[in-house]
């Protein structure tokens, strides 16, 4: 259907707002479809039950607490320490435009609501950027500008992920471009104050507006402003306001990320990495440049669905300047990778980049270049569906080849129900510690953790045992032939479970389908505890 209505995109100027809106509403309908089916079938993970908790807590009075968060934390990652239900995330990120979206999740308080406000936010941001084209553009090239936001990969890519706050990106950098090409300047001034309050490092991506403004001279002073409102934000919430809440920005992600520039240094601040990268030009050099191969096909991908012009735009280049710089100089390989938030940090000067390129060179717009451009735009779409971001089309497409996993809808969905039959045992109000792709099923709650942690520390900072654990095994035992770190994971796990049930701190109250369901002080029945026995031959073997 999609691929049939940017085939038929019209050259008449009053029909492009008709255009963006079957666009837009394809979007919106086909992507919160699977995103929804990957959600209630079981595929969505940590991070999706951790904004869940924060959502949920905050709600009920605890502003920005979690003890899935804490999980994230180095106290727990490094130190060992027990997860905490008063944990903060502000002190891991800055996240301070969730309160906007709080009066929606009140009123749906579950992690669908996420799930459905991500693409609502994506799906918003199209009609702005076709606003800001046509502002530049005649209506077919807005038009088709649109058409590749909604075709591209790292737009329905990161759209089926767990929900992260990048979805405010591409909404709040687009009105604010509008409104400067409008001159409309309280209203830019506050979607950069809206794009600062996603993340604390979203200045980052502002800053490179503001070189471009700088660099096109007509509006220098404007640049210099947002340059120096977004260098300072950064500066002071990375380093003074965070550190009210914990180092966790500084000693896990700043030196996680970024620990080769400062060696030696256990809790970087955002200065000192910055000294750090121009005292290491050679590590600089290496990490911009290599692996080259990944990078070119990481670009590509950006530039497809606009037909390559991007990577012919000046705008583009300085424009996403700063936050590409950001990604390519990180350690980990994820980082480059289209189907993950990070693409959305980049993506807004791409297609603003592609805009100022075609408002200076529209006498090259033609039929041909259309043809192909729509030919780009399919092309997109067809490496998207085939790549299955975030396995949004396991029961289509095998999430490995080699070697071959792959999950059919109905096996899925038929685990899913056993799932849910164990899931009913536990109270809301309960304690529970699970895998990992149960968490975002169970997360409104105020005590929850990721097995293997089965202790939590209280709001009346008292340690304790959990009152449920539940853990899904099934899918781990299937692929375990495959994986060595799964197979050891599943012995450490019989053995855990061995530990609590003959120490009696837990029984089990029934296995289905390799789910196993155990409660603190419960006296398990002869025959569940048989069926352990079984399962666990399994696991250890």
């Amino acid at each position: 259907m999609l691929i049939n209505t940017i085939k038929k995109i019209s050259l008449d100027k009053t029909s492009g707002w008709h255009t963006v809106c079957v666009l837009a509403s394809i979007f919106f309908l086909l992507v919160s479809f699977f995103a929804l089916h990957r959600f209630y079938s079981f595929y969505a993970s940590y991070d999706q039950a951790l904004f869940d908790q924060l959502f949920w807590n905050t709600i009920h009075g605890h502003f920005f607490q979690g003890s899935l968060s804490s999980g994230q934390s180095s106290a727990v990652i490094a130190d060992g320490q027990i997860h905490k239900v008063f944990y903060n995330h502000l002190g891991q990120h800055f996240v301070i435009d969730f309160i906007l979206w709080l009066p929606i999740y009140a009123l749906f308080p579950t992690g669908a609501t996420l799930v459905i406000l991500q693409v609502a936010l994506m799906a918003a941001a199209g009609f702005v950027l076709y606003a800001l084209a046509r502002h530049y553009l005649p209506t077919n090239i807005a038009v088709l500008i649109v058409a590749g936001y909604f075709g591209a990969n790292t737009v329905i890519g990161p759209t089926f992920a767990n929900f992260y706050e990048h979805c405010q990106i591409p909404l709040f950098v687009f009105s604010m471009l509008l409104a400067f090409a409008k001159r409309k300047w309280s209203w830019f001034w506050l979607f950069v104050a809206l794009t600062l309050g996603i993340r604390e490092d979203t200045g980052i991506t502002l800053f490179g507006f503001g070189l471009y403004l700088i660099y096109t001279r007509r509006h220098a002073r404007v640049g210099i402003a947002l340059c120096l409102v977004s260098f300072a934000y950064v500066s002071i919430v990375t380093n003074q306001v965070m550190a009210l809440f914990s180092n966790d920005n500084s000693r896990l992600y700043l030196r996680e990320y970024f620990g080769k520039f400062v060696p030696g240094n256990n809790s970087p601040s955002t200065l000192q990495l910055l000294w750090g990268m121009l005292t290491h030009p050679v590590e600089l050099f290496k990490s911009l440049l290599t692996p080259f191969d990944r990078r070119v096909r990481y670009m590509l991908n950006h530039w497809l669905p606009l037909l390559f012009v991007p990577a012919i735009s000046p705008a583009a280049w300085i424009t996403t300047s700063p936050p590409l710089l950001v990604l390519l100089l990180q350690e980990r390989k994820s980082a480059l990778g289209v189907n993950i938030r990070y693409a959305l940090t980049v993506m807004p000067g791409i297609y603003y980049g592609a805009i100022i390129w075609w408002s200076q060179n529209q006498e090259r717009f033609n039929a041909s270049v259309r043809r192909w451009w729509v030919r780009c735009i399919i092309l997109s779409l067809i490496f998207t569906v085939t790549s299955s971001p975030n396995r949004a089309f396991y029961f289509l497409i095998p999430e490995s080849f080699n070697p071959w996993m792959y999950t059919t809808l109905t096996s899925q969905w038929e685990h899913v129900g056993h799932i849910r039959a164990l899931m009913n045992y536990i109270p809301a109000s309960s304690s529970v510690s699970t895998t990992t792709y149960l968490l975002p099923h169970l997360a409104t709650r105020r005590e929850i953790i990721r097995l293997p942690h089965v202790q939590i520390e209280n709001d009346f900072k008292q340690i304790k045992y959990v009152d449920f654990i539940l853990a899904d095994v099934w899918r781990d035992l299937r692929y375990q032939k495959s994986f060595q770190d799964e197979r050891v994971d599943l012995v450490n796990f019989a053995s855990s479970i061995d530990k609590l049930i003959n120490e009696s701190k837990y029984g089990i109250i029934d296995i289905q389908d390799d789910v196993i369901l155990l409660q603190k002080q419960f006296i398990s029945k002869p025959e569940v505890l048989s069926k352990w026995s079984s399962l666990r031959t399994e696991l250890q073997r």
